[in-house]
């Protein structure tokens, strides 16, 4: 089978599923196999892509021209084969994950939940393999609007009002500052296509150029910059696989997939770094890092605690990206895949805790590791992932992000990071330390006493499982499988990076 037509066939099969799904509603072991079986095939079809790319190929396939030199059109290349291939990959681990959640939560509106999810990845394939930025812009809208009503789903007054945040703020930022900003390059440059060193001059103006890549950051809204990041923590009303897949994976990286595509293949690495145009965006790019991890040291809520995580961690791409320097935009493109797999283990447990203990609170979770032990267990993996300690993935991107800032003269940047990590450790791993540590009263637990001790039975009790209670089996396979993705990406990074390598070394 050609690359061209495998491309289409990638972007295709998740609408496809989305047609058939709906009707499948009284039929939900068939409607969930459909599920598993359209996302068995995604994975297929994008990493059949895999080895041409990593050749240094780039398929490509034209199919509608709109206007002489702007088309609606699909490029493969090594950044958008990382996108797609773990967007892909942990849409099947989170269809897994979905099965058991959704029937253990007893959740309404099941089949549209599964339809609009595929729609959600089609989507995402489509923003992954855009050739140009019209392309890009079409299904990026796309994701936002199918994404909708997976935010609203439950369809109280609390998840309509998120959704109308989620809705504003991203439309808002796209149609105002992104649309903007690529009427304007159009109009410089007379074209759109993505192209090696960036479509402008050096005669294009820095005022210029500094305006459009501002337009550009800030109209990418969901990269989650602030101010322009409300949207994050109001869609985490939204059940846990969504929160997990889309507002860990599929839309937040959507959003600094897109900021990286745009600053390597709009700008150009080199032509900005000889401006410097981006270096008021490393401030706040900075800035969000700190703010946004201090915001999540006051949350009690879980869910609410890791969406301002997510916020911090997506600016450490954005940083990467706003350095301009080949060590932090390998380090960027790392950290899309090493944040994917750690941030979504932490959202998984955070849905295992409320479907098997219903707890959501962080104060609520001492003890919970004596009845929940592979899920407190995977929770302390993905958090020492995030917190970039070996032996899991997060340490490398972590590591070429903090060169990347050095190899730019910025060791106010490398402080940033390294603050920022001591405060990932100060609120991510007091919640399985407490769930290990302390009984369900909040009380450490006592010293073992001798077992003639006539007041043993009394003093031990509080140390006694009180029984194994996890999440249904369909969520501790996902669980399970996303956690050892932390640990493969240690021990085997080299798809990635050598993925990324191709883009700074052509």
């Amino acid at each position: 089978m050609a690359l061209e037509q495998i491309i289409l066939l990638a972007i295709l099969t998740p609408f496809v599923g989305a047609a058939v799904i709906p009707f499948l509603g009284r039929y939900p072991n068939i409607r969930e196999t459909l599920t598993l079986i359209t996302a068995v095939v995604l994975v297929y079809f994008v990493y059949s892509l895999y080895p041409a790319v990593a050749e240094g190929q780039t398929p490509s396939v034209e199919l509608l021209e709109m206007l002489p030199g702007l088309s609606i059109a699909f490029t493969v290349e090594p950044l958008g084969m990382i996108f797609a291939g773990i967007a892909s990959f942990l849409w099947l681990i989170t269809s897994v994950y979905s099965i058991g959640y959704m029937r253990g939560h007893h959740e309404e509106n099941q089949t549209r939940f599964y339809a609009f999810f595929a729609v959600a990845l089609g989507a995402a394939m489509g923003v992954a393999f855009a050739g140009n930025m019209l392309t890009l812009f079409i299904f990026y809208e796309v994701l936002t609007i199918s994404t909708f009503p997976l935010v609203a789903h439950n369809g109280t007054d609390e998840a309509k009002r998120a959704g109308r945040v989620y809705l504003g703020i991203l439309l808002g930022t796209s149609i105002c500052f992104l649309l903007t900003a690529i009427i304007w390059t159009w109009t410089i440059s007379g074209t759109l296509d993505f192209i090696n060193g960036g479509l402008f001059t050096n005669d294009t103006s820095a005022t210029v150029v500094a305006v459009l890549l501002a337009l550009y950051a800030f109209g990418i809204g969901k990269a989650a910059l602030m101010p322009f990041h409300r949207w994050l923590p109001a869609a985490m009303v939204a059940p846990t696989p969504v929160s997990a897949l889309l507002h860990a994976v599929a839309v937040v990286k959507a959003g600094v997939f897109t900021i990286l595509k745009v600053v390597v293949y709009i700008f150009g690495v080199d032509f900005l770094f000889e401006l410097g145009a981006s270096q008021w965006l490393q401030y706040v790019a900075a800035a969000t890092i700190l703010i946004a991890s201090l915001v999540a040291m006051t949350k009690d809520n879980l869910k609410a605690r890791l969406a301002y995580s997510t916020i911090s961690q997506l600016s450490y791409i954005v940083l990467g990206a706003m350095l301009v320097t080949d060590l932090g935009i390998v380090g960027s493109g790392m950290h899309i895949a090493t944040h994917a797999f750690g941030k979504i283990t932490l959202f998984f447990c955070a849905g295992a805790f409320m479907v098997a203990a219903h707890k959501t609170e962080i104060s609520q979770m001492h003890g919970i590791g004596k009845s929940m032990p592979i899920t407190t267990t995977a929770f302390l993996i993905g958090s020492l992932s995030i917190i970039g300690l070996p032996p899991f993935g997060g340490l490398w991107s972590k590591w070429y992000l903090f060169l990347g800032a050095l190899e730019a003269d910025q060791v106010v940047l490398v402080g940033v990071m390294v603050v920022s990590s001591l405060l990932n450790v100060a609120y991510l791993l007091p919640i399985p330390f407490r769930g290990f540590f302390s009984d369900p009263g909040g009380n450490p637990l006592p010293e073992p006493c001798h077992p003639h001790d006539p007041e043993h039975d009394h003093t031990r009790d509080l140390d006694r499982p009180r029984g194994i209670k996890e999440a249904p089996a369909a969520c501790l396979v996902a669980i399970t499988v996303t956690s050892a993705g932390c640990l493969v990406l240690f021990f085997y990074p080299e798809p990635v990076y050598n993925l990324m390598q191709l883009i700074v070394a052509p």
